[in-house]
């Protein structure tokens, strides 16, 4: 039915509440945490890089309307080093259940731990996604019928503000019509009312879905408790794949330059490889090894035994030194000096580093699959010292060489020179082949004096270390000792023995005991210790 006309201001005064709503609608965000372009570009960046992150997406997104924004605000949770939330009132109803998971997430202790590892590293971040990805989904489905509600409510609120804009259109275009006395034609007029009485059903519609939104605070409990389990289990795995990464020494300027997927291949690696059980055994050497290279004193004199002869300045007598200060004499000093008579003091202590390569024989026949204490088996603690090692040639700028052997033939070397980066997956090539087999010293032996006689003949280094890390016992012919041991006195090199597990193997009149200059037994394999003073000598 047609309505009568009405004045302008009859109408303004009707439909004044609506229009103070339609010009002080705030902006709804949807999402909790506050970001710059440039954190929400680093989150697209790593979404477009990470499968595993698209694939969860998918996932819940297929089960639970924006689940992504979820993703989105957990990921900017953990990356940013101080994240600032917004106020509830600020948000989207829609989206207050996620405004409650965040919030539960960043107040919790777990979660305070976590950005330690993650504030500022867009895999960490994403990692900690991923490690909550269990923990998220059972929140979602817990907080199921919250959130329709809270979208109920969101909608509700988006129609009232619609509602609220067709007035003050409405309105707009009455006043349009309005003559001069301000009288407004019939339908215009109806269309304001119309308009008003749309606004006030979707207001009324609003207010009963915000009501039910805000028994939120019933799912409270539970999605704290939720959040607390999730960051803690995201903190573990954080950490733990850090000191997986720490133990390989893998540093975090590596880890910075590297690519996403890289880095996501080689974590994968370190948690799946042969040795991944033994991360903290081989960091547990690696930092032994610092240590103990922070006490080596380079030519250190020790004990004083008394007086030989030789060349070393350092060490010569005030009684040598005096004739320095006789015209006469300095001619007779610079003789003895050059024919190596010079009367020194003689010392008993630790015997000055080597120059020339580094190399690790590790044996890796089938009896070094054989676990000792702690479950620890023979060749993981060997792989721990020849990884040390590796580092020791590194500190010192010298060449390393891995050679693994089992039966006579049977070896494979990885050379590391020095000023070269090791790179990850060589290191983890070497510390994770395994040969099997039986036991040969001669192979490996005679592949290690053949690269010393080769850096000798290139660089004329001499003074090599090698380290000798076996099981089991062998012979070695008397024509092979022979041509070793002229070896080792054209090249200097020293041999070091470890016999890991089986002490009968370096027993007094070993073979192996002939081989080597120093030569020690490890039964307890939980001791990187058993090893520390070769880390101060070679």
């Amino acid at each position: 039915m047609e309505g009568a006309s009405s004045g302008l201001d009859e109408l303004a005064s009707l439909a004044g509440k609506w229009l103070s709503l339609s010009s002080a609608v705030p902006g709804r965000h949807t999402a909790a945490v506050v970001a710059d372009r440039f954190d929400r570009m680093t989150w697209r960046d790593t979404y477009e890089q990470s499968a595993a992150l698209r694939e969860l997406a998918r996932e819940l997104d297929a089960r639970h309307g924006h689940a992504t924004d979820l993703l989105t605000d957990v990921f900017l949770a953990a990356y940013k080093a101080g994240p600032r939330l917004r106020q509830p009132a600020e948000m989207d109803p829609s989206r207050l259940v996620d405004h409650q998971v965040v919030t539960a997430l960043v107040e919790s202790r777990g979660f305070t731990e976590l950005r330690r590892e993650t504030a500022g590293d867009p895999y960490a971040a994403a990692m900690a996604v991923l490690a909550q990805a269990a923990a998220l989904r059972g929140l979602l489905e817990r907080t199921r019928e919250a959130r329709e509600q809270a979208g109920r409510a969101g909608q509700g609120q988006r129609d009232a503000e619609e509602a609220a804009s067709a007035v003050a259109e409405a309105l707009r275009q009455a006043g349009e019509e309005a003559g001069e006395a301000g009288t407004v034609s019939a339908p215009a007029a109806d269309a304001v009312r119309q308009a008003v009485e749309t606004a006030e059903t979707a207001e009324a519609a609003a207010r009963q879905a915000q009501d039910a939104a805000r028994a939120l605070g019933a799912t409270a409990s539970a999605v704290r408790a939720g959040a607390r389990n999730a960051a803690a289990k995201a903190a573990e795995a954080v950490r733990q794949e850090s000191a997986l990464l720490r133990a390989w020494g893998v540093g975090p300027g590596e880890l910075e330059r590297m690519p996403f997927d890289q880095r996501a291949r080689l974590a994968e690696r370190l948690r799946t490889g042969r040795l991944a059980q033994w991360a903290e055994l081989i960091g547990r050497f690696r930092q032994m090894a610092r240590g103990e290279r922070a006490r080596k004193v380079e030519n250190a004199t020790g004990e004083l035994v008394g007086v030989t002869l030789g060349d070393d300045l350092s060490r010569v007598i005030p009684s040598e030194l005096a004739a320095l200060g006789v015209p006469e004499l300095r001619a007779v000093f610079a003789v003895r000096y050059a024919a190596g008579e010079l009367m020194l003091y003689d010392s008993q202590g630790e015997q000055a580093t080597g120059r020339g390569a580094i190399i690790a024989c590790v044996d890796t026949s089938h009896s070094m699959y054989e676990a000792g204490p702690g479950g620890i088996t023979r060749e993981a603690w060997a792989k721990g010292c020849a990884l040390a090692l590796l580092d020791q040639a590194r500190e010192a700028g010298r060449d390393f060489v891995g050679i693994l052997f089992s039966a006579p033939g049977r070896i494979q070397v990885f050379r590391f020179p020095a000023g070269r980066s090791a790179g990850t997956d060589r290191v983890l090539d070497f510390a994770e082949t395994f040969l099997g087999g039986g036991t040969s010293y001669q192979t490996p032996l005679s592949a290690a004096g053949e690269l010393l006689e080769e850096e000798f003949d290139d660089t004329a280094r001499r003074r090599g270390d090698i380290v000798m890390i076996t099981d089991d016992d062998c012979g070695v012919t008397e024509e092979w000792m022979r041509d070793w041991n002229d070896a080792k006195r054209r090249l200097g090199f020293r041999v070091f023995g470890l016999v890991v597990g089986a002490p009968r193997v370096g027993e007094a009149g070993s073979v192996l005991e002939a081989l080597c200059d120093n030569l020690r037994s490890v039964e307890d394999l939980t001791d990187v210790h058993a090893a520390a003073d070769l880390f101060r000598v070679i």
